[in-house]
């Protein structure tokens, strides 16, 4: 892959990720019925200053920490990079998700990785898989080495499920990053083979798939993908397997198109902007930067820092770039 269709691809997941953020941000905690009876089929930003979230925001945090240390990623440089950037925050962390604040948390009270992702009430949550798709992304072409280093990147607040999640996430990335649009089934099957078949992960993701196929329109495909996949007994959205499930059907469902799958995201509501989020950056990184629409990719390039402050002021556009390069050159940097 030469270094132009390299940032296509890299700059695609990262732009079609924020975009979906942003997106479904209005939507996160509804249901399909209420989604429709306040907006209708949202197919645009219903905010005149839209702006992704933590989810956005954590993302870019990791595409800076593959930056600094690629294939040599360790614990030890997830706790330093968390330190630095979150832990010694002021002022709160704005829509901050439950797993990142107690990690969060636990280095504060001196945990170590990767107890201060096992210690962690919230580490089945859809947090990490919302951050991990520049694991994926550095990782082109190779989903093994993508689950490696997410495992790795994923445990400092996450365990188990919440890490399966992030995997899946991380190796259809980089399978999609080197496919062809055509190719989004192989796509699915990248992430669900990198996640232990007997997991709660993995049947989520399985049955949401099944459902995703069974549709040609994705309107109809987001009422059932709703109804059978979301965990109703839960009072959070935020179960990873549940959203993870959720992503994956609309992909499936939207046969890997950009623009329908992220749609279908935002509309399914539950933890809709993680949703839209992981979907795009799947569909993004299978497509390139073209099939996410100008103005959307405009409004989002510039990180706003709302809830991790040294975010601020993030070009994506330009981290991509700094990405692909260092992919095409094949530089595998250490700390």
């Amino acid at each position: 892959m030469n270094q132009n269709d390299c940032f296509d691809r890299v700059y695609g997941s990262l732009i079609g990720q924020a975009v979906g953020d942003a997106l479904g941000a209005p939507t996160e905690g509804m249901s399909v019925s209420e989604i429709a009876d306040t907006y209708g089929w949202i197919e645009d930003f219903v905010s005149d200053d839209p702006a992704g979230t933590d989810d956005t925001e954590y993302a870019m945090l990791t595409a800076q920490i593959m930056l600094k240390y690629g294939h040599d990623l360790s614990g030890e440089h997830m706790m330093k990079e968390w330190n630095e950037a979150l832990v010694g925050q002021q002022g709160g962390f704005f829509g901050g998700g439950f797993s990142e604040m107690n990690g969060i948390g636990n280095l504060k009270k001196g945990l170590v990785y990767p107890h201060t992702g096992s210690d962690n009430h919230e580490r089945w949550s859809d947090g990490a898989a919302m951050r991990i798709a520049p694991v994926g992304l550095y990782c082109l072409g190779d989903p093994a080495e993508a689950a490696r280093l997410a495992q790795i990147e994923a445990q400092i607040s996450h365990a188990r499920d919440g890490v399966y999640c992030a995997q899946a996430i991380a190796a259809s990335v980089a399978c999609a990053g080197v496919s062809e649009g055509g190719d989004w089934q192989r796509v699915i099957e990248a992430g669900m083979d990198h996640v232990p078949r007997d997991s709660w992960t993995y049947r989520k993701i399985h049955g949401a798939v099944e459902i995703g196929l069974r549709h040609t329109d994705i309107k109809s495909a987001i009422v059932e993908l709703h109804d059978a996949v979301s965990i109703f007994y839960y009072p959070w959205a935020d179960v990873g397997p549940e959203a993870t499930a959720l992503a994956y059907g609309v992909f499936a469902a939207a046969r890997g198109a950009y623009v329908p799958a992220v749609l279908g995201g935002v509309n399914v509501g539950r933890d809709s902007d993680t949703i839209a989020a992981m979907a795009g950056a799947m569909a993004g990184a299978l497509h390139g930067a073209e099939a996410v629409p100008a103005r959307w990719r405009q409004q989002i390039n510039i990180i706003k820092g709302h809830c991790i402050h040294a975010t601020a002021g993030i070009d994506i556009m330009a981290l991509a770039r700094q990405l692909s390069e260092r992919i095409a050159g094949g530089v595998q940097h250490g700390a």
